[in-house]
C-alpha cells in the first residue's frame, strides 16, 4: 500500500499539482515561520496570535503562486473569478487554521516542543487536507 501511494505521487494523475503544490506549501511554510518568528520575537506577540496573522498572510501568498503556477491550466482568470477563487481558498484554508493552531497548541503547551519546530509539524499536517480540498473545490 506505501508503495502504491507513492507510485501515485510520482505518476498518478494528481502527481504533477500535487509536487507544484508541495513546493509553493514550502516556500509559503518559509515564509510562515520567518513571519511568526518576526511576530513573536520582534513583535512580541503570543506564538498563537502570531500564528494566525502569519497564516492568513500566506493563505493570500499561497493562492497567488498556486493560481498562476500549479492550477495555472485552471487558473481562475478575471477580477470577479480571481476575487471569489481567494474567497474560496480563504475558506478551505480557514477550515485548516484550528487543526494547524491545535496541533501547534498541543505541541508546544503539553509535548514542550518550541514554537518554530510545532509551527512545521502544524503546517505539515494540516497540509494534505487543504491541498484536498483547494485541487478540487478552489481550482476543481
Amino acid at each position: 500500500m506505501f508503495r502504491s501511494t507513492l507510485r501515485a505521487l510520482h505518476s498518478g494523475p494528481y502527481a504533477k499539482l500535487l509536487r507544484r503544490f508541495f513546493l509553493v506549501g514550502s516556500f509559503a511554510a518559509g515564509v510562515q515561520m520567518v513571519l511568526l518568528w518576526l511576530f513573536v520575537e520582534v513583535g512580541g506577540l503570543n506564538y498563537l496570535l502570531g500564528a494566525v496573522i502569519a497564516i492568513e498572510l500566506t493563505i493570500v501568498l499561497s493562492y497567488v503562486l498556486n493560481n498562476a503556477w500549479t492550477f495555472r491550466t485552471m487558473q481562475n482568470t478575471g477580477v470577479v473569478e480571481y476575487l471569489y477563487g481567494l474567497l474560496k481558498t480563504n475558506v478551505v484554508r480557514g477550515t485548516a487554521i484550528p487543526i494547524q493552531l491545535g496541533v501547534l497548541f498541543v505541541l508546544v503547551e503539553w509535548v514542550t516542543v518550541p514554537y518554530l519546530l510545532a509551527n512545521a509539524v502544524a503546517i505539515g499536517i494540516s497540509g494534505l487536507y487543504r491541498f484536498a480540498l483547494d485541487a478540487h473545490w478552489t481550482w476543481g
